[in-house]
């Protein structure tokens, strides 16, 4: 697959314009090992390092459309990776502000090396279990790695903003939290698959 039959892939499942534009703009060969190269716009996670993986496009595509990022937001990512899907989020909110939080140290010094240019996108190499308290509270919080329970999710609540949105994958599902005058709301999507939160 190429980048335009993954951009036509991603628009035949309903995914918004303005995540689409993100993911034509966004070099994905950027953010994953020189072999894998070949394998950048396949619809299929990629191996980085230590048991962290690149989530496949659709997977990343659906749920920026469930977080519904927006201008001058701060956001959240646990488990940032190499940085890619916080590139697809420097791009889509161009005057927000964007943070992630990667355990690896060696993933969080490529992502940053990555991200240069990115002057809305903070890295920060510690675990993202306990979100980041110090700079809550946050517009949207995203996961992008598995957790084994609903523990770690909301846990993370509480540093929701207002009209605020969480989505995490939970074992097979992704879940999106809507915080709505002080009350959750909570809706499930099964059918999805992402490496594990290291804790």
């Amino acid at each position: 697959m190429n980048k335009s039959m993954l951009l036509a892939t991603l628009k035949n499942k309903g995914i918004p314009d303005e995540i689409i534009a993100a993911f034509e703009k966004v070099k994905r060969e950027n953010f994953i090992h020189e072999r894998y190269i070949a394998y950048a716009y396949e619809d299929l996670p990629i191996p980085l390092s230590e048991g962290s993986s690149l989530p496949q496009p659709s997977a990343v595509a659906f749920m920026l459309s469930l977080l519904e990022p927006k201008q001058n937001q701060k956001i959240l990512e646990i488990g940032s990776g190499s940085g890619y899907v916080l590139s697809l989020l420097s791009e889509i909110i161009k005057n927000g502000k964007i943070i992630g939080l990667e355990i690896n140290q060696n993933l969080a010094i490529k992502s940053r090396r990555a991200l240069e240019n990115n002057s809305n996108v903070e890295i920060i190499n510690r675990s993202g279990s306990f979100g980041l308290q110090e700079q809550a509270p946050f517009d949207r919080i995203i996961l992008s790695a598995s957790c084994k329970d609903e523990y770690i999710p909301t846990r993370l609540l509480d540093q929701l903003k207002e009209q605020g949105i969480l989505v995490a994958p939970v074992k097979q599902s992704l879940i999106r939290y809507k915080k709505i005058n002080g009350q959750i709301e909570k809706e499930e999507f099964p059918g999805f698959a992402f490496v594990n939160l290291i804790e």
